[in-house]
């Protein structure tokens, strides 16, 4: 895996080359752009976004056909960081509240953006390691605040990556300020089956044997056979 090595200030991408890459993401192209290691957030601003109907949308939901989110009835378990925080689901369009979907088993969040160029190579070893390790705990992909309130880039981009890892948006910032999650993407938090975030990680991870150790390792949650 690497680990963030440059200051912040050198990572930050000016909005204006964060549009144009979120917009390159999002169709197809000659060659795949290179990876360096993760990025600090953007700098806030606007764009204009296409604008289609909800037909359109819930056509472009099933074709990306994500697998779905978490769904424990709950509770969240006293002082879970997620406790009460209600996100919007991309395969079904459906709020849900994290705290009660993800109760009683470990949770592995990474953090993503449609902007971030590393996201783009890590975001299908998650999805690997997701259906590997099947009902033994939750892997949820969460879309950065930024941009987090437009579903056709979210679901375009996913459509383009080909992943199916369950994923919610965070329009709001909510899950990011509950689990702490740093403005550096991609970003991975552990959380235990208690709620409780136990681990974050700066880092991007090049295989999925690298998820699977170090969630061996601080969730106790052994996923065999992960691909190195």
């Amino acid at each position: 895996m690497k680990l963030l090595k440059e200051p912040a200030t050198r990572a930050t991408i000016v909005f204006v080359v964060i549009v144009v890459a979120a917009i390159v993401a999002l169709w197809p192209r000659d060659s795949e752009p290179s990876s360096t290691g993760p990025t600090a957030g953007p700098i806030a601003g606007q764009t204009a976004l296409p604008e289609v109907s909800d037909q359109e949308l819930a056509k472009l939901r099933a074709d990306v056909a994500l697998r779905p989110c978490p769904d424990a009835p709950g509770p969240a378990a006293p002082g879970a960081a997620l406790a009460g925080v209600t996100v919007p689901c991309m395969a079904s369009g459906e709020p849900v509240n994290l705290g009660n979907a993800t109760a009683g088993k470990p949770l592995v969040i990474n953090m993503w953006a449609v902007w971030c160029l590393p996201c783009r190579k890590e975001l299908p070893l998650f999805d690997e390691f997701s259906q590997r390790a099947g009902d033994r705990l939750n892997v949820l992909a969460v879309h950065a605040r930024e941009g987090g309130d437009n579903e056709l880039f979210v679901l375009k981009f996913l459509e383009e990556v080909g992943v199916h890892v369950p994923v919610v948006t965070d329009p709001k910032g909510d899950v990011a300020k509950a689990v702490e999650a740093p403005r550096i993407f991609p970003s991975t938090i552990l959380v235990s089956a208690d709620g409780k975030v136990v681990k974050v990680l700066s880092e991007l991870f090049e295989t999925e044997a690298e998820i699977a150790d170090v969630v061996r390792e601080h969730l106790g949650v052994d996923i065999q056979g992960a691909a190195s």
